[in-house]
Formats: structure tokens, sequence, C-alpha cells
């Protein structure tokens, strides 16, 4: 019998005006970015989260510091690839991973397609493994006002 697992991750970045903003490995051409120690990519770290914590695994922060200069600026498809690899060297197969975007700019909907191919392609897994939704957050809160953004994300991974 295969052993099933199913781990959840969020994060959330706040936006800043001095950097690129990185989602799902696409960088938007936008004169804002999101603040953090690698890319601050919050989709791809919700990600890493998900699938670190499928496998009984500390979170993104313990594998990838933000007090290791190792990590500064780093592109997360690296994260999410180290990840996945450290997964499979442990016997654990990705299944699918499910995850959702909450911004209310830039729009994410033309490069989700792009986004999900890239996203796929770090974690070792086939483009149809990957569930991948954008919404906003209705005007509310830090994320409505254009302050931030945020993602979960879900993964199955199995032995």
């Amino acid at each position: 019998m295969n052993n099933f697992r199913i781990g959840h991750g969020y994060d959330i970045h706040r936006i800043v005006s001095d950097r690129p903003i990185v989602l799902g490995g696409i960088t938007f051409d936008v004169p804002y970015g999101l603040e953090g120690h690698s890319d601050a990519d919050a989709l791809t770290h919700a990600i890493c989260d998900a699938l670190l914590g499928a496998a009984g695994l500390p979170d993104i922060g313990h594998h990838f510091p933000n007090t290791d200069p190792a990590f500064a600026g780093i592109d997360s498809q690296i994260l999410l690839q180290r990840v996945a690899a450290d997964l499979a060297s442990r016997g654990w197969t990705i299944g699918n991973i499910d995850a959702s975007l909450i911004a209310e700019q830039p729009k994410i909907q033309p490069v989700l397609e792009e986004m999900r191919t890239k996203l796929a392609g770090s974690a070792g897994v086939a483009a149809d493994q990957i569930g991948l939704k954008a919404t906003t957050n209705e005007g509310a809160g830090s994320i409505g006002r254009g302050e931030a953004i945020a993602a979960h994300a879900v993964a199955l991974i199995f032995k």
C-alpha cells in the first residue's frame, strides 16, 4: 500500500518599489516587487512549504535561512528544485500541487500557463500535476490595498 501525505504552505511578502516582482518563476514588467531575502517569490515559497510539510520536514526558512548570504537574491526555482530533489532522495514522489495566488496587481491570468510550466519543470513533474489559480482579496486587508501578495499551496506526495 502506498504511503500518501498532504502538506499545506502559505507565504506573504510586502510590496516594495526597489526590486522586480517574481511570481511562479515569472518576472513581471511592473515598477514594484516583493520584499525578501531571496527573489521573494511568494507562490514558489508556498509550494516549497507544502512539499516540505507533506514530508514532515521543517519549513523553507529552516532549509534556506534568510540569515545565510548564500540565499540572498536566489532564484526561488532553484529552491523548489532542491526541495523536490530532497524529497526524491527520501523516496517521495510528488503526486500533485495545487496553489492559489492572491494579489490585486499585477494581472496574473495572462501568464498562468507559463507559471504552471515553469513550476512543473522546477518540481520535476508534468504541467498537468500543477493546479494554479489567481484571485484578488476584493480590496480587503493589506493584500486588497496592494501592500502585499500572498499564496496558499497544497501538495500530495507518496512513496
